[in-house]
């Protein structure tokens, strides 16, 4: 059984830049723009929630068909 059945699934910044095949420096150019809002581990590591993420990758495919 799952002990937070509510947890939010959290992505590093390298799954995140394997989404939008990007490099994982422009990740952190968004997280500082604003963006995306990153979550600190408490090691000091960046994690972006999955729900975040996908609706920016809905957004980004839209914008990247206009630009075609």
């Amino acid at each position: 059984m799952d002990q937070f059945p509510d947890a939010e699934v959290l992505l590093t910044p390298k799954e995140v830049a394997k989404f939008f095949h990007v490099n994982t420096k422009t990740v952190t150019r968004w997280a500082i723009s604003g963006e995306l809002t990153p979550i600190r581990t408490l090691g000091g590591h960046r994690r972006y929630r999955q729900s975040e993420v996908l609706e920016k990758l809905r957004n980004y495919k839209k914008w990247q068909r206009k630009e075609e």
